[in-house]
């Protein structure tokens, strides 16, 4: 679907003062003008996360240069793009309460252009156009490579371009990538989902689930390798399910342990896989390749088997508890994340009790726990029994102060333990308060580690080197290492390709205003 509306109702005409000047060859500015400034904001899970760094790499080999940091942090760019989500209740409110408030940064920056795209593109379309008449493209996520030609249509025409294809036109993974983190990396392995869970709209969005083939992963992995990449994390709607498209119910298995063989590689991880589809085969990978990390993201999603049955999921609670242990058994120390929604469509005080049973037994690190909102277009919209806010938020409440009961003990459990942490760029928010570093350990747990105070500046830890230390305090989502301020042979770094990488990109202008690809909710595998 390709349409083209009005750009601007007469009664909004001030939100323009016409178009930016540009040239018939190149998109992003004018012979003799300043490069165009870009911002691509990013709402909702991994896949959008890794979509942006699609976005933004296009955008680049047009032309535009990313917005400083300060010019980031004040939305002060040519072009702000929205890579948007549609999977929870507050996705809309969150898409228009960004317009809302850019509105007024147009009417002060003329020539500037806002661009909407994601799933929430995807699903609404002209609408956007219809209740945000300065929007200047939406696209949506089976053409992310028009996003450079729609902004360009736009300021030659003077109104907006709305460009949504129904299918798949081509595979993300080809287009060119800006990435935030040149120590770490997300790597798709495939796109779109074939199940049919009833509370999600995912499929609906995103499409049927296409694979990749493993050589043109491998490929993109020893690619990120060699410009210095420690970890990679490979991506999918429901990454155990790889495979499926050319026929190989095995091939997840094995393409774990083909990526974990990559000389120079440190760190991998995966996200989401289904309880339904995870196979013995891919605990035995994880166990027997050294570099794939001790962690994982199982989607519970309810732990009430009557529940499970209303959203289609295709397990039990037993069935999942049983994987859990047998990933335990050959990985003690793995440490488990969830997805649980509280509330679906008839859950009964008797279903909630079965979540909180699953939750004291499953014994996760942490869990990413929502409430169930109702979306339009899914099976679960349409169900009788819809629950009262008030109902729903109590036992929110309760399942919430449950897991953090188990986070906390399950992290004062680490407290003494030596654990080899991955320092990331601006994961920790008080650092410089604190005069810490944070970053990620093995099996993905965030800490924030002090450095020895006789440290010379040019020994500090940069991000991408791995810092070992001693955990000395937990917190229900963090732990503190402290050691060094008291036993500075307690912390070692080993400097790294990553860190050296990062430097590079520090000395050459390049600043990443995020960090490593970190724990992230995800879409409702």
């Amino acid at each position: 679907m390709s349409t083209t509306l009005p750009h601007v109702p007469a009664d909004a005409a001030a939100l323009l003062a016409g178009p930016a000047p540009h040239d018939a060859h190149d998109g992003a500015r004018a012979v003799g003008a300043p490069a165009r400034t870009y911002l691509v904001k990013t709402l909702g899970c991994q896949m959008n996360v890794h979509d942006s760094e699609h976005m933004a790499g296009m955008l680049e080999q047009a032309g535009y240069v990313q917005a400083s940091a300060s010019d980031a942090a004040a939305e002060a760019a040519d072009v702000i793009v929205i890579n948007t989500c549609a999977v929870r209740e507050n996705a809309a409110d969150k898409l228009y309460g960004n317009l809302g408030r850019l509105a007024g940064a147009k009417r002060a920056r003329p020539g500037m252009q806002i661009a909407v795209g994601g799933c929430l593109a995807q699903k609404d379309r002209a609408g956007i156009v219809d209740r945000a008449p300065w929007v200047d493209v939406v696209f949506g996520t089976h053409n992310l490579d028009a996003l450079p030609v729609l902004l360009e249509r736009a300021r030659h025409n003077e109104r907006a371009e709305v460009e949504i294809a129904e299918s798949l036109q081509v595979f993300p993974s080809t287009l060119p990538t800006r990435r935030e983190s040149v120590y770490a990396g997300w790597v798709s392995i495939s796109v779109g989902c074939n199940n049919t869970c009833t509370f999600c709209i995912v499929p609906h969005l995103r499409g049927k689930e296409r694979d990749r083939r493993p050589g043109e992963i491998l490929a993109e992995v020893q690619a990120l390798v060699d410009q210095g990449a420690v970890e990679v994390t490979l991506l999918g709607q429901n990454v155990n399910s790889y495979g499926v498209e050319f026929g190989d119910r095995g091939a997840f298995a094995k393409l774990l342990r083909a990526v974990g063989a990559i000389e120079g590689l440190e760190r991998v991880r995966f996200t989401s896989p289904h309880p339904a589809a995870f196979t013995d085969d891919v605990i035995a990978a994880m166990a027997e390749t050294p570099t794939v990390m001790p962690q994982l993201h199982m989607p519970l999603q309810s732990g009430s088997d009557r529940v499970l049955r209303a959203m289609r999921r295709s397990y039990r609670s037993d069935k999942f508890l049983g994987i859990l242990e047998r990933v335990r058994a050959v990985m003690p120390d793995a440490a488990i994340t969830t997805d649980i929604i509280v509330g679906f469509p008839g859950e009964t005080e008797e279903d909630f009790a079965e979540t909180l049973r699953v939750v004291e037994a499953a014994r996760f690190s942490s869990a990413f726990t929502f409430q169930y909102s109702q979306r339009p277009g899914t099976p679960a919209a349409d169900l009788p029994d819809q629950l009262p806010k008030a109902v729903v938020q109590e036992r929110y409440v309760r399942l919430a102060a449950l897991q953090d009961r188990i986070s906390f003990e399950e992290n004062q459990a680490q407290v003494g333990r030596r654990v080899e942490v991955l320092v990331a760029e601006s994961e920790g928010r008080k650092d410089g308060a604190t005069h810490r570093v944070t970053g990620r350990a093995a099996d993905n747990r965030l800490v924030h580690l002090a450095l020895p105070a006789d440290l010379p500046a040019d020994g500090a830890p940069r991000p991408g080197d791995l810092v070992t230390v001693t955990v000395t305090h937990a917190a229900p989502y963090h732990l503190v290492a402290d050691s060094a301020l008291t036993d500075a042979a307690s912390f070692d770094v080993r400097r790294t390709r990553a860190g050296d990488a990062w430097a590079r990109r520090q000395a050459g202008g390049e600043h990443a205003h995020g960090g490593a690809p970190a724990a992230t909710a995800g879409c409702g595998t």
